[in-house]
């Protein structure tokens, strides 16, 4: 690994968070160094020391710093520290991507620098669609009370103050100035929403560049329809998601910004719970981690 003395003045830095995730973080680094305009720098957060990807950081051609956590700091504290790094080499951008995730084409990065400039963006994020059917996107996306849920039905240039962050988005070093980097506290799930909150905040432009895609396995499945599919509810399948779902959600909809939807959220996950999942149980479950996240009573699972 080689760390440069000094980075360009307009430098991006590329980061990634990995955890036992060696063959995806292999395939994820390939794309990101075969990119027309590579970064200048990459970071990489290993959240796996037991499993080391040292030796993968080590063969990818772009100038590296590789950065093993004993402790497991989730998405949010890997992000928050490779993001704090990125500023600490002189990074001017900073360039976000899990490890399960890839660019879908090699101009990627070029195409959200030159949308970010020529808008001048604060933030800017491709659109994330799935890795096996691209043409769908990877999280299903509400615009008003319908869900879209094909690349195709969200245009073809660009959406305003909307974006799907970590996945390939793309940071202006004075945004994290403003905004701050992700709270450890979150752990995972929930973390990228908290940051999009205090980009709404904030009054800085961002957006998503529909002429940009980023890669990544489909996470649709969590989204349980009900009414017909007029509403969905988010609905892990492992416990350990459900926890720090339900438990990060508490405390978000008790932040400014998002007061507003929690009594909406009540309804509709108890409408959800009981009446469509017939399980009251559940229902009370998620109270509970709820009202755990509002007391700010962050233990880990």
């Amino acid at each position: 690994m080689s760390l440069p003395e000094q980075l360009p003045t307009d430098a991006v830095v590329a980061v990634v968070v990995t955890r036992h995730r060696r063959e995806l973080l292999a395939d994820s680094l390939k794309m990101i160094a075969a990119q027309t305009r590579p970064p200048d720098h990459l970071v990489v957060v290993d959240n796996g020391p037991d499993e080391p990807v040292r030796d993968i950081v080590e063969s990818c051609p772009l100038p590296a710093t590789y950065l093993s956590s004993r402790r497991n700091l989730g998405g949010a504290g890997g992000f928050a520290l490779g993001m704090l790094h990125a500023l600490a080499l002189g990074a001017e951008w900073v360039w976000c991507a899990d490890d399960d995730g890839r660019p879908a084409d090699e101009s990627v990065l070029d195409t959200l620098l030159s949308e970010a400039v020529s808008r001048n963006l604060a933030e800017i994020s491709p659109v994330v669609t799935n890795i096996e059917t691209p043409t769908r996107l990877a999280f299903p996306l509400r615009r008003g009370l319908t869900w879209k849920r094909s690349a195709e039905e969200l245009g073809t240039d660009f959406l305003p103050g909307i974006a799907s962050l970590f996945n390939g988005a793309l940071f202006r070093a004075s945004t994290l100035d403003v905004i701050g980097v992700p709270d450890y506290r979150l752990f995972f799930r929930g973390d990228e929403v908290e940051i999009h909150r205090r980009l709404v905040r904030s009054g800085l432009p961002f957006g998503t560049c529909l002429r940009a895609a980023y890669l990544h396995p489909d996470g649709s499945d969590e989204f349980k329809p009900m009414l017909g599919g007029r509403l969905h509810a988010q609905d892990p399948q492992s416990e350990v998601k459900r926890y720090y779902t339900y438990r990060n959600r508490g405390y978000l909809l008790s932040q400014p910004g998002l007061r507003k939807i929690g009594m909406l959220e009540v309804l509709r996950f108890g409408l959800y719970f009981i009446g469509t999942k017939r399980d009251p149980k559940a229902f009370v479950q998620w109270l509970r981690l709820c009202r755990q996240g509002r007391k700010e009573r962050f233990f880990r699972f």
